[in-house]
C-alpha cells in the first residue's frame, strides 16, 4: 500500500457546490484518467505511477457521486453533458494554458469521448477503454431497452438500476461483496456463462453472481477493501444516477450536428468484455468513421471488462505509445 502514500490528493470546484477530489502524481503535460462504474480513482493505480514516471502530470478524479467528490442528490446532476463539463473545468483549472489528454474506462469512456467532443479546446487527445465511441441511434436507450428486455420479461441491469432506492439498497448492503461478485462476473477470469441470462426484471444485479476465488490475479483483498471503503462513504446513488439519464443523454447528443471527434484517439477493449459486445456487431468499424484521428484500436485477447486493472502492463504500453505519438 506504499503507492497510496506517494499520491497527492487535491480538490477542485468544477461547478457551484460541486467539488471533485483527485489523485495526482508526476509533473509535465496533463492527462486526466476517468473511471467507470463501480470504481474510483483507485482503478488507475497501475497507470498513475507508470504515466507519471514517463513525464506526465497524471490526475485521476473521483467522478461526482464517488469517493471523496460531491454527490448531488438530483438525477439530472449526473447527465453526460454535466460530467463532461466537470472534466473540462478540471482541465481548465489544472492546465489553463495547454489542453489536456483525457482517458476513460467503462462510463468514463463516454465521459471522455463526450468531453473531447463538446470541449475540443480543452482536450488535445482522447482514449477510451471498454466502451467505443458511437453516435446516438434513432431511438433512445430507454425505449430500446424497454422493448427488448422489460416487455419480454428479461432482466437487464440498466433497466434494473432505474429502481430508485431498491437498487441502492441492494448494492450498499455489503459493498465488499458487491465489488467482489460484480468485478469477477465481468472479468476475463470468470468462466463463460458466469453472467446469468435467466433472470427476470426486478431480480437485482447480484442475484446469480458467484463469490470469486479470492484473491484474483489482478484484484487483491486490499484492493477490494479500498473500493468498499469508498462506497461505504459515498453510497451508490450517485453512481446509479448515471444510468438514470438515458433519455436526457440521448436528447442532448441527438441535438448535435456532428459526433465526429477530430483529435487523436485510441481505443482499448477485451475479447471477453460484455460492454464492448453490447456496443454492436462491429463497433470498431463504426467507431473508425467517427474518429478520423484514430491511431489504434486494440482488443486484448481474453481480457474482460476491467481493462486497465486486468491488463495493466499492456494498457500502460499502449497508452504510452499513443502519448508519444502526440509530440
Amino acid at each position: 500500500m506504499s503507492f497510496l502514500s506517494e499520491v497527492r490528493f487535491g480538490h477542485v470546484e468544477t461547478q457551484p457546490g460541486v467539488t471533485l477530489r483527485y489523485a495526482e502524481m508526476g509533473s509535465g503535460p496533463l492527462v486526466i484518467l476517468v473511471h467507470g462504474f463501480p470504481e474510483s480513482w483507485y482503478s488507475w493505480r497501475h497507470q498513475i505511477p507508470a504515466l507519471a514516471g514517463a513525464g506526465w502530470r497524471v490526475v485521476a478524479p473521483d467522478v461526482r457521486g464517488y469517493g471523496g467528490s460531491s454527490a448531488p442528490e438530483a438525477i439530472e446532476a449526473y447527465s453526460l453533458e454535466t460530467l463532461a463539463g466537470d472534466c473540462a473545468r478540471l482541465a481548465e483549472i489544472l492546465s489553463p494554458d495547454e489542453p489536456a489528454v483525457i482517458v476513460g474506462h467503462d462510463w468514463g469512456a463516454p465521459i471522455a469521448w463526450t468531453s473531447a467532443l463538446l470541449h475540443p479546446g480543452r482536450f488535445r487527445a482522447v482514449a477510451g477503454m471498454s466502451v467505443p465511441h458511437a453516435a446516438p441511434g434513432a431511438e433512445s436507450a430507454d425505449v430500446l431497452q424497454d422493448r427488448f428486455f422489460t416487455q419480454r420479461g428479461r432482466y437487464f441491469y440498466v433497466v434494473d438500476f432505474q429502481r430508485e432506492g431498491e437498487a441502492e439498497a441492494e448494492l450498499e448492503a455489503d459493498p465488499a461483496a458487491t465489488i467482489r461478485r460484480f468485478y469477477y462476473a465481468l472479468s476475463g477470469d470468470a468462466p463463460e456463462g458466469t453472467w446469468p441470462t435467466d433472470k427476470k426484471p426486478g431480480d437485482g444485479l447480484l442475484k446469480g453472481l458467484p463469490e470469486p476465488p479470492m484473491p484474483l490475479p489482478w484484484l487483491s483483498h486490499e484492493d477490494v477493501a479500498y473500493f468498499a471503503g469508498e462506497f461505504a462513504r459515498s453510497g451508490f446513488r450517485g453512481p446509479l444516477n448515471r444510468y438514470r439519464n438515458r433519455r436526457r443523454d440521448w436528447e442532448m447528443l441527438s441535438r448535435l450536428d456532428s459526433h465526429m471527434i477530430a483529435q487523436p484517439s485510441l481505443f482499448i477493449g477485451g475479447t471477453r468484455d460484455l460492454a464492448t459486445r453490447l456496443a454492436g456487431k462491429d463497433p470498431l468499424e463504426t467507431m473508425a468513421k467517427l474518429l478520423p484521428g484514430l491511431r489504434g484500436a486494440h482488443v486484448l485477447e481474453g481480457c474482460g471488462h476491467w481493462t486497465q486493472q486486468e491488463r495493466p502492463e499492456e494498457c500502460n504500453g499502449l497508452l504510452l505509445g499513443f502519448f508519444a505519438s502526440l509530440a
